[in-house]
């Protein structure tokens, strides 16, 4: 029971558990869609303390995982084209696309910037009216709403050196996705707690509505996770399907309107290419015609070799929970933080770098 002893309130979470383990419920995979939820479940040795019957998955829930690699060789291409500052988050730059990561570019000379938000990027192009400034952004719908921010700002001030790459993706189509190709037994669902502060808690009914799934929103503290997980075996349990939210303080039934409606006055629905699934229809989010002048990807023409991906790498596969990151022949050996074959392991949301770094927790 050390593993619990790192708790806030270890007494409560010894009585969670204590439910969790008297459910009869069978074998159960529990999934969770969010990466923050992967890495807070390892970091705190939940796995390690869940009973033998209960199975904890990880589903598509990290942005840099899912994003395929021709997106990443766009980008590369857009940051090589003249004058153009490529900006987007720190945790792309090492990921590897077909044949270099942004990283390798940044490195050749090109400008390659960091940022912590569309905001910072549309702020540099201010700062550089004689250069034209791309905001590669990848997210689910958590950044969505800076990312449609950005863009009005952009407007408003009639920038003409701000645009955006989107490769933003929708959480709810990729599970949908996931579930619809059966390849792994999904029994309840732990539902991501900042994707649900904006487009609500309602958004999950599908789950036990029309697949007979329970789902649970959770926060990200350990206590949350517990009591999610709990909540969604006792609906096991029960052989009653529904959907509890677990994080009412900060997720609301429908969620944050404002910051949603900016999302769809700004976007709309496109399919987009997901690694380890290929193209999932209306999925992504791309810039709605009267936004076009800050769309890169009508703004600059580029061209593109077909997308390549490493041979040893079964990133797809551990997106889709097929396979856990140990069963991949590379993991920790050929493929490390330091030297990733793949975004599972360079993310800080990545189920592989989550096992890489807390797998003696989750063992």
């Amino acid at each position: 029971m050390s593993v619990l002893a790192s708790f806030r309130d270890s007494t409560r979470a010894k009585s969670i558990l204590e439910r969790i383990r008297a459910r009869r419920t069978g074998p159960v995979s529990v999934m969770e869609f969010c990466g923050g939820h992967t890495v807070a479940i390892f970091r705190s040795g939940i796995r390690s303390v869940m009973p033998e019957q209960v199975r904890m998955l990880s589903g598509p829930g990290c942005p840099v995982c899912v994003t395929s690699n021709a997106d990443l060789d766009r980008a590369a291409a857009l940051a090589k084209l003249p004058g153009v500052i490529l900006t987007t988050y720190g945790d792309m730059l090492k990921v590897p696309g077909s044949h270099e990561s942004l990283a390798q570019v940044k490195a050749q000379g090109y400008p390659v910037e960091v940022v912590y938000s569309t905001l910072d990027a549309l702020k540099l192009a201010e700062r550089h009216p004689d250069r034209q400034v791309v905001f590669f952004g990848i997210g689910f719908e958590t950044t969505a709403p800076a990312a449609a921010a950005a863009v009005l700002q952009a407007q408003a001030k009639a920038l003409k050196n701000f645009s955006i790459c989107s490769v933003m993706k929708l959480t709810i189509p990729g599970a949908k996705a996931l579930l619809s190709m059966g390849e792994v037994r999904v029994d309840g669902v732990i539902g991501p707690g900042h994707v649900s502060s904006i487009i609500g808690a309602q958004a999950w009914d599908f789950l036990p509505n029309d697949y007979g799934i329970p789902v649970a929103i959770s926060g990200f503290e350990p206590l949350d996770i517990l009591a999610a997980t709990d909540a969604i075996l006792r609906m096991i349990e029960e052989k009653k399907p529904a959907l509890v939210n677990a994080y009412s303080r900060i997720v609301k039934p429908e969620g944050n309107r404002k910051a949603w409606n900016t999302v769809q006055r700004v976007f709309t629905l496109h399919d987009a290419s997901w690694r380890g699934f290929g193209d999932i229809p209306a999925s992504g989010l791309a810039l709605r015609e009267e936004f076009a002048a800050f769309d890169a990807d009508r703004r600059f023409a580029i061209d593109i070799d077909p997308a390549e991906e490493h041979p040893a790498c079964r990133c797809g596969e551990v997106l889709r929970g097929v396979v856990t990151p140990p069963e991949c022949t590379v993991f920790g050996t050929v493929c490390t933080p330091e030297h990733p074959l793949g975004p599972c392991m360079v993310s800080s949301e990545g189920s592989c770098a989550a096992y890489y770094h807390y797998q003696r927790q989750a063992t």
